[in-house]
């Protein structure tokens, strides 16, 4: 069982920043893949960025050039920092991570933290 702890959420204008933080209860380097979803009210949850162990990163093109993820093994933790944010970008974030095992792949999710952008 893992254990995903997150933070950083909170109310900010357009055009202001925000730094979202997953912390995992077990060592990162352990876990093949993680990444950053959200969702707004009345949709569905979609991936925002992701970041592999071998390092790939993905993004979607909402938010290239604007969000930056990664991973601090050290700290078992997994960053997104959020520039030039818009109201669009209002959602629940949630940390995803993805384990895969010969046989069997598991993914667990954080209780997700609000970001609120006011316009």
């Amino acid at each position: 069982q893992v254990q995903l702890v997150e933070s950083g959420g909170g109310l900010v204008q357009a055009g202001g920043s925000l730094r979202l933080s997953c912390a995992a209860s077990v060592s990162i380097g352990s876990i093949n893949a993680m990444g950053w979803y959200r969702q707004a009210p009345g949709k569905q949850r979609d991936m925002v960025a992701r970041i592999t162990n071998g390092g790939s990163i993905n993004y979607v093109d909402s938010v290239r050039g604007r969000f930056t993820i990664s991973r601090d093994n050290a700290k078992n933790t997994v960053y997104l920092q959020m520039n030039s944010l818009r109201p669009e970008d209002t959602a629940v974030y949630y940390c995803k991570v993805d384990i895969y095992r010969p046989g069997w792949t598991t993914s667990y999710w954080g209780q997700g933290t609000q970001v609120t952008v006011s316009s």
